[in-house]
């Protein structure tokens, strides 16, 4: 079984629902400061500053930009 595969249905059994990467999100990267060099880890900051969303890290780096943490 390849688990990229069943994605979607795992997504299904669990209510889980996917963020698209909108305009917001792209538009809120160009505002952050430059504290963490890796781009996917801003994207997810930038997403969850643009929709008001909460970060599950433990990563200090995050947690340094304005964005709601929790570990």
């Amino acid at each position: 079984m390849n688990i990229l595969l069943d994605i979607p249905a795992i997504r299904e059994a669990y209510a889980i629902e996917s963020l698209p990467l909108d305009e917001d999100s792209t538009l809120q990267i160009s505002k952050l400061p430059d504290l963490h060099r890796d781009p996917f880890d801003r994207i997810l900051i930038s997403q969850a500053i643009a929709h008001g969303l909460t970060l599950l890290t433990p990563d200090q780096r995050i947690q340094a930009y304005p964005v709601r943490t929790i570990w």
